[in-house]
């Protein structure tokens, strides 16, 4: 039969997991992640980095508070999954919802939910940068706000793309200066100056999945 939201059924090994950890238990996870939507990386046994940030989405998802110890409880939850909230019942059937308060991005395609990622939103502590651009060392400040709304996907970059804030890899840019992107720090709290930051596996995937002028809704709020 299948399990809760039409998903296929899956028998949890129930071995315990860690950071760190391999074989055929961990094999099993990153199959059933990916299934659901989520991204751990290749299904190579190997519990590192990419399957940490993909359970920590499934588990935010599941009202799991995040951690990197895959125990009876999130076994249980990969067995009898749910479905992330609907952000926009109305909006359209291609669209990403950005939920502030789980701190998770879904893209919808035809309705349903093909890619789940764990985030960090703006920090919300107001900011004061010093940077040399274009040619000068200029001042920059703001309140490190991601703006709720609705907006739409506008340019890209590929690859690691400069702004005087830093870094951003695989931008796509919806809302001005505002954009999703990977980063090699995407912690378990808003910490970005606005953007919404991506673990690199995923931005490495999304360009190809997510065009120009799609509707981005941006909902919620993060509390400490």
């Amino acid at each position: 039969m299948p399990g809760r939201a039409g998903y296929p059924p899956f028998e949890a090994p129930g071995r315990t997991l860690r950071l760190g950890a391999k074989g055929a238990a961990v094999k099993a996870l990153q199959a059933r992640l990916k299934e659901l939507g989520y991204v751990p990386g290749s299904a190579d046994g190997r519990y590192g980095g990419a399957t940490l940030t993909a359970v920590w989405a499934f588990q935010k998802v599941q009202g799991i508070k995040p951690t990197s110890t895959v125990a009876a409880r999130t076994w249980r939850a990969l067995e009898n999954p749910r479905a992330p909230r609907v952000l926009v019942p109305r909006g359209k059937a291609t669209r990403v919802e950005v939920d502030l308060t789980k701190q998770v991005m879904v893209l919808y395609r035809s309705g349903v939910p093909v890619l789940i990622s764990h985030i960090s939103s703006g920090s919300g502590v107001p900011y004061t940068e010093y940077a040399v651009w274009n040619g000068k060392r200029q001042v920059f400040s703001g309140s490190a706000r991601t703006p709720t709304g609705d907006y739409k996907t506008t340019w890209r970059a590929r690859g690691w793309h400069r702004s005087y804030l830093g870094q951003l890899y695989n931008p796509i840019f919806f809302n001005g200066g505002i954009a999703l992107h990977g980063a090699l720090s995407v912690p378990l709290y808003p910490a970005s100056h606005g953007c919404v930051r991506l673990p690199m596996n995923v931005a490495g995937i999304l360009p190809g999945m997510l065009g120009k002028g799609v509707p981005v809704h941006v909902r919620g709020a993060f509390r400490r």
